[in-house]
């Protein structure tokens, strides 16, 4: 019985992602966060930034899933 055994390969080298390369994104992804926070958070009555409740209206169900109380 004779086994044959599968040449050892080595695992590819995992090179680190520098800061530079990832700052962006994170800004980007931040400020959209942020964004997002604001309207399904805040975009109603006195600092909404849209007339009318459309805005509140889409958002309504994530408000109460969130816990922001919006009536």
């Amino acid at each position: 019985m004779a086994h044959s055994a599968a040449p050892a390969t080595a695992a590819p080298a995992i090179t680190p992602i520098s800061l530079k390369a990832i700052a962006p994104w994170a800004l980007f992804f931040g400020v959209l966060m942020l964004v997002l926070l604001y309207f399904v958070g805040a975009e109603q009555g006195a600092t909404a930034l849209i007339s009318g409740e459309n805005v509140h209206e889409w958002v309504h169900d994530g408000r109460h899933l969130l816990g922001f109380p919006c009536h």
